[in-house]
């Protein structure tokens, strides 16, 4: 999904966020509900983009699950494609 952001600008804006997950992720996002417990959010570029991920106490490993602009009730929103991941039991 990181690949598919067109603007480089942003695309490097989104990567920085995700490195910084590296220390006390679990302090950065909120955890979800429903289909997505277990996972958090946390808000970058703008606050327009989110990063979806988990934490993997084994390793402390950062998993990135998804990355997109919130759009409430559109399609391509990034909670929606998330969702439908983890319903294909691709999360």
């Amino acid at each position: 999904m990181l690949t598919s952001v067109r603007d480089r600008r942003v695309r490097r804006l989104l990567a920085s966020r995700i490195d910084r997950l590296a220390n006390e992720p679990d302090k950065q996002g909120r955890p979800l509900g429903g289909m997505l417990a277990g996972y958090f959010s946390c808000r970058a570029v703008g606050k327009r983009y989110r990063i979806i991920y988990r934490v993997d106490t084994d390793g402390v490993v950062v998993v990135v699950a998804a990355v997109g602009i919130r759009r409430g009730g559109a399609r391509d929103d990034v909670y929606t494609l998330a969702q439908r991941l983890a319903r294909l039991g691709l999360l």
